[in-house]
């Protein structure tokens, strides 16, 4: 079976105790430092170019138009005349639209993190219209990407796949916690169907409710600090200005994010109107979705696995959280069209600011610095790439402390399940009155 890098035993240190993965490795806290990890990366890694980010935006665009001409030139009833081949192109069509426009997608990401230029008003004007386009909120997005970068593996503070605890856990399967390592293994159905899920409306559902992020917005320093009432169902949303993740500084940066969205909906809306709405879902919607998908799939798997620690304010602090990623390979398609977002995501923890092509030659310089904390998962490939979105869903149910943990030990949890895989979850004494 395919897994991330395995941990080597080592010597613990006693105010942790005996730390343990998912997998059983044992776990060394990492002591480290972000000066040593930016002092190996060697100084023409930092270097960004606007026209060379261009020139990769044009290319992305090229693909998009291409394949849209393509299509809509060749794949008519008087070329090919059986129904059933037009629709299957259209599939192909929608798919390949997908990746090119995951493309743009990522490079916008970079406009986010000031990664595509000097200049912040060139990052944000183009990251504004590219994500607008694709209809995402790019500075409020961006606002909340950020606290993710500040906070990653933070038990409290994480904005992204933030893992449930053993007692969230618990209350969604209407257990109690003691239970939980008596639980019947979960049908594969139904890890099939929450997977589904997850990446049909898991991107459009962090939006509207801030599903995968933290609950405790009154501790945080930054933003409104009111709790989970302004969304869809009563989550956070990314939309409102007055919601508990901005502070009132970012307001206007909120409504023009909407704006954008909002010009993009009338264009999209015209188009429906002039062409027909089955014509825009072929075009666009369903394009829309694999750009979804693809969003949610990367950044799952960079932030699920069974090696991964999380922390709690005790222990953490920014050169663990940003350890507990993971680098994965998807071939051809994630290091040219994806622009390596996938292969060098570890990298992009610790400094977020540097471009997506001089990536691969940072990430080399860090490894040596990271050691055994440098987790990718490479095997396999693309495939393999995809095996661990079942893997992961499998393996990673709810975090707790290891049985060994001692001292500020127990302030570091790991993933457990109830299938059986890997270590067995914590036996705890039903508490009596």
């Amino acid at each position: 079976m395919s897994h991330a890098t395995p941990v080597k035993a080592v010597p613990r240190a006693a105010e942790f105790g005996r730390l343990l993965d998912t997998y059983g490795n044992e776990f060394t806290v990492p002591d480290f430092t972000i000066k040593q990890i930016r002092d190996a990366i060697p100084a023409r890694c930092f270097d960004r170019s606007a026209v060379r980010g261009y020139s990769y935006i044009l290319r992305d665009i090229l693909l998009l138009t291409t394949n849209f001409y393509l299509f809509n030139r060749y794949n008519t009833p008087d070329r090919i005349p059986s129904a059933s081949l037009r629709f299957g192109l259209w599939a192909i069509y929608g798919f390949l639209q997908g990746l090119f426009a995951t493309g743009l997608w990522v490079i916008a990401h970079e406009c986010g993190h000031q990664s595509f230029s000097t200049l912040k008003v060139v990052n944000d004007t183009t990251g504004w219209i590219l994500h607008s386009a694709l209809l995402v909120p790019y500075f409020s997005w961006k606002i909340s990407h950020g606290k993710h970068h500040k906070a990653t593996g933070h038990m409290e503070r994480d904005m992204v796949f933030l893992p449930k605890t053993r007692e969230v856990y618990a209350g969604r399967v209407r257990r109690q916690i003691h239970e939980i390592s008596e639980l019947t293994e979960e049908a594969p159905l139904v890890t099939a169907l929450v997977l589904i899920g997850r990446q049909l409306i898991g991107w459009p559902l962090y939006l509207l409710q801030n599903n995968t992020g933290h609950d405790y917005h009154e501790k945080q320093t930054e933003g409104r600090g009111k709790g989970r009432h302004n969304g869809f169902g009563g989550g956070v949303n990314h939309f409102n200005p007055s919601s508990p993740l901005y502070d009132a500084k970012d307001a206007k940066y909120i409504a023009l994010s909407d704006l954008g969205l909002g010009l993009t909906a009338t264009v999209l809306y015209e188009v429906a109107q002039y062409h027909g709405w089955h014509n825009l879902l072929i075009w666009y919607i369903i394009p829309y979705l694999w750009v979804n998908h693809w969003l949610v799939a990367i950044t799952f798997l960079q932030h699920t696995d069974p090696t991964i620690p999380h922390y709690g304010s005790e222990t953490w602090t920014f050169a663990r959280g940003a350890a507990t990623t993971v680098d994965r390979e998807f071939g051809f398609i994630g290091r040219s069209l994806f622009h390596g977002i996938i292969e060098t995501h570890v990298l992009h923890h610790f400094v977020s600011t540097i471009p997506f092509y001089h990536a691969d030659e940072a990430t080399d310089a860090i490894k040596p610095v990271l050691g055994q904390h440098y987790r990718s998962q490479t095997e396999g490939g693309a495939i393999g790439f995809i095996k661990g979105l079942w893997r992961s869903s499998r393996w990673c149910q709810w975090v707790e402390r290891s049985e060994g943990a001692e001292g500020l030990g127990k302030d570091i949890v790991f993933y457990r399940n109830r299938n059986g895989l890997g270590v067995k979850p914590l036996q705890m004494e039903k508490k009596t009155n």
